[in-house]
């Protein structure tokens, strides 16, 4: 990613994410896909244990419902913190993090 592409806008479009970046391209991002990349080391090292097919929901994940952001706050010039329905909002999702997982609109 070049060092000085940045976004120039971002929006809640549907149930997911529309960044406009500095050199023209416009992605767009499910909610979900965010939610299930999260780059925070809880969630990186839940990813790397074995599924759980008996795992229970706690309340709050089944009232939350859909991942959904709250709040998308920024970091420095680099990144985004997201604070999700779930309660979560330890990930810090930088720029480039954000442009590889949009999808080219």
């Amino acid at each position: 990613m070049a060092e000085n592409l940045r976004p120039l806008s971002l929006k809640r479009e549907g149930d997911g994410l529309k960044i406009e970046w500095s050199d023209g391209i416009t992605t767009y991002t499910a909610f979900q896909v965010l939610r299930t990349k999260c780059p925070c080391a809880t969630c990186n090292e839940e990813r790397g244990k074995p599924v759980d097919p008996f795992r229970i929901l706690t309340p709050q994940e089944v009232a939350a419902g859909a991942p959904t952001p709250l709040a998308m706050t920024p970091v420095g010039y680099y990144a985004y913190q997201i604070k999700w329905n779930d309660g979560h909002d330890t990930g810090i999702y930088p720029l480039a993090l954000l442009r590889e997982l949009g999808e080219q609109k």
